[in-house]
């Protein structure tokens, strides 16, 4: 079981990821904001942190480059979840630090298949 840190200003879309990696069985925490994904993380390291990168207050890129500056959370996996799908975007979040970049919509299964890689990789 992972603890996982979603960090998406979305509600509905909150509720939808907080069930799918608790379905998954892994503890999850959500946050809505820079801010407060800044905080959680810094203050308790997550297994594996996703995140949208319009967050408000600290945009996730922003929040990417920090944690990466961090010895606490330069490890931590981060897959970014976004609307943008152009490869601009794609590779502004791999310079900020994140491992992953998946498009919305996703597919759930594509999401889980793509966090397990990123859990074992960051255990294995």
């Amino acid at each position: 079981m992972a603890d996982i840190l979603v960090a998406e200003n979305v509600l509905d879309l909150q509720d939808v990821l907080r069930r799918l990696f608790q379905r998954a069985r892994h503890e999850v925490r959500v946050t809505g904001n820079g801010t407060d994904t800044l905080e959680q993380a810094l203050e308790q390291a997550p297994d594996l942190l996703v995140m949208n990168p319009a967050l408000p207050e600290i945009d996730g890129l922003e929040v990417c480059r920090r944690l990466r500056a961090d010895l606490r959370t330069r490890d931590v996996p981060i897959l970014i979840l976004s609307v943008h799908q152009y490869p601009a975007e794609k590779d502004a979040a791999r310079q900020a630090g994140a491992d992953e970049y998946l498009g919305k919509p996703f597919h759930p299964a594509e999401l889980l298949s793509r966090a397990r890689v990123l859990l074992a990789r960051n255990t294995g």
